[in-house]
């Protein structure tokens, strides 16, 4: 299906800069990935030395299993708040969909911030595996360079600047990405739920309990508002007639679109729509 968007296509000077780019960081990572696996499969990893028990193969394995987890938790978290503001009979198309928006928007809302205290604990605590798989363990002039390179460029490559780049782009924006354009797909993933559950109770166990105080604190020093203090709930907003509009791929600026999500404009006639005329054309539009 051809990709609709209100952008003229690229062409010249344009065309070119805007796939040399994407070309640069494809063999970027490509390299990353190289040096990283080449290190994992020759045990030259930090891996070798902190669990020297752990053979070379399921480094690797765990490599992939928890840039996984964390491009989930990093998806779950775009997906959620997407749809935070939608209906609750449209938060969920499927089983698993329905509990997890149950189970994340049950009582005051609370469990959603919850899940990203357990969410943030579990992305730190896969990122300190991660580094670990992907730090390298050669030392520079004893001819065991990956690739052979130079003493300077292994000793480059010591930084762990290619992890970096690897969890990036694997682990974590390209998932936040998907879970723009497809947000009701992730919800309706059943480990979604699974994520979800394994993160409240990361926050049920206290460790990062001092976050709700100072949070609090922030909220009374700023002042802060729900939104819905400002534009109500989605129901209250459908029966006041400012229900939110149904936007199509050809409406919508500015956001990824697919899978039959089209996304949602607010109804309430304030800033939130943007300039009074700009907000009348998507009226007349919609």
């Amino acid at each position: 299906k051809p990709i609709q968007s209100n952008e003229e296509p690229k062409s010249g000077f344009t065309f070119i800069f805007f796939w040399a780019r994407v070309l640069m960081s494809l063999a970027i990572l490509g390299f990353c990935l190289a040096v990283t696996l080449s290190a994992l499969f020759n045990g030259q990893t930090q891996m070798a030395v902190k669990y020297p028990n752990v053979p070379n193969g399921v480094s690797v394995f765990l490599f992939f299993f928890f840039m996984a987890i964390v491009g989930m938790l990093e998806g779950m978290q775009i997906a959620f708040f997407a749809v935070a503001k939608l209906p609750a009979e449209e938060r969920g198309t499927s089983f698993f969909g329905k509990k997890t928006c149950d189970l994340l928007f049950k009582g005051n809302g609370e469990n959603l911030p919850g899940f990203m205290i357990g969410r943030q604990l579990t992305v730190v605590f896969s990122f300190f595996l991660v580094a670990s798989i992907t730090g390298l363990n050669i030392t520079p002039g004893e001819g065991e360079n990956i690739f052979g390179v130079s003493d300077g460029a292994q000793a480059f490559l010591n930084y762990g600047f290619q992890g970096a780049v690897i969890t990036t782009i694997l682990a974590s924006i390209t998932w936040q990405l998907a879970a723009s354009a497809f947000p009701l797909a992730f919800l309706n993933n059943p480990v979604t739920y699974i994520l979800l559950c394994i993160a409240l109770f990361l926050e049920w166990t206290g460790l990062s309990a001092g976050a709700w105080v100072l949070a609090r604190v922030m909220k009374k020093v700023t002042k802060l508002q729900y939104d819905e203090v400002y534009v109500g709930t989605p129901e209250e907003r459908l029966a006041n007639n400012h229900a939110d509009k149904e936007l199509t791929p050809d409406q919508d600026v500015g956001h990824l679109t697919g899978g039959g999500f089209t996304g949602h404009l607010c109804g309430s006639h304030d800033a939130l729509d943007g300039p009074v005329k700009s907000k009348d054309a998507i009226d007349a539009a919609a």
